[in-house]
């Protein structure tokens, strides 16, 4: 066994109470920021990720929001088990769920569930920790204007960002005039600010092995439930069913369609940061439409 397992074996016998002994570690794809693993022995499995160092910080905020998940119990999220360093490496250690088909009852179910979790309410939109999404960090400093919140902790942080990995011109200047015309766009909309999954795209949800839906790899905040259920139109991933389940629970208000564009800016604008110039039109022709429905 590894100098590296052998430490992390010993912070989940510290977590758990549990001796763990691994017999085997098993690598896993799917991620694009960290690394992944099972590790299992004595009949106890644990999904392992891993990055490095320096990414401490974004595995404990990552533990800690599903804590927020999973205290609100609406959707199953898994269990994070202890993080920290060892062989050169953050790790965060998770309770290992056992994955499955969706049967016809998951996508309903994941929609009641994600309307339960939208219902659990704080008192300002942010949350109590920054946290990231994807690799790009994301401040949730609390405020209590979920304008003034989106357009700088969101929209402005991001294109701060990009003007620093050198997308600057027409992005730079439209994206400074639609800055200034939030206030119109969302007028005389005031979300209560509810507990958000924060990047609930169709790869961060799945089923067991009962067919019951599963939510994971969060960038938890408390905010406008749109935010999520935009995030879940701009990959595609999630059934009809899911979205009329929502909707006899909380029916979506006027004005949704005009701002899940403004919010899947956000998201557009981060994986332009994350990933490169690919994204670039896509954002520019974004920003363009929602500043003809400003001025429209």
């Amino acid at each position: 066994m590894s100098t590296l397992i052998s430490e992390i074996a010993a912070e989940i016998t510290r977590a758990t109470g549990r001796r763990f002994l691994p017999a085997g570690r098993t690598a896993v794809g799917g991620g694009c920021i960290s690394s992944a693993a099972i590790l299992e022995g004595q009949g106890a499995r644990y999904f392992l990720k891993l990055n490095e160092p320096g990414r401490l910080a974004m595995f404990e905020a990552e533990a800690a929001g599903l804590r927020e998940l999973a205290h609100a119990d609406a959707i199953r999220v898994p269990q994070p088990v202890c993080t920290g360093t060892a062989g050169g490496h953050a790790f965060l250690v998770l309770e290992y769920l056992e994955l499955g088909a969706a049967v016809a009852s998951t996508g309903a179910e994941l929609g009641r569930g994600l309307a339960r979790l939208h219902q659990v309410q704080g008192k300002e939109h942010g949350w109590h920790r920054n946290n990231t999404i994807g690799s790009t960090p994301q401040v949730n400093e609390p405020s209590p204007d979920w304008t003034e919140f989106w357009g700088t902790r969101r929209l402005g942080y991001q294109l701060e960002f990009a003007a620093r990995n050198g997308y600057r011109g027409a992005l730079q200047q439209h994206g400074e005039r639609l800055l200034g015309v939030l206030p119109a766009l969302l007028r005389g909309h005031r979300p209560p600010p509810s507990l958000l999954h924060g990047d609930l795209w169709g790869g961060n949800h799945a089923a067991d092995t009962l067919g019951r839906p599963v939510i994971f790899d969060p960038a938890v905040y408390f905010g406008d439930r749109e935010t999520d259920l935009a995030m879940t139109e701009l990959f595609g991933g999630f059934p009809r069913s899911f979205y009329e389940a929502y909707g006899e629970i909380l029916p979506l208000d006027e004005g949704y369609r005009m701002r899940r564009d403004l919010y899947n800016l956000y998201h557009i604008l981060n994986h332009l940061n994350l990933f490169g110039i690919g994204y670039l039109t896509q954002a520019e022709r974004m920003i363009a439409s929602l500043l003809s429905e400003a001025t429209a």
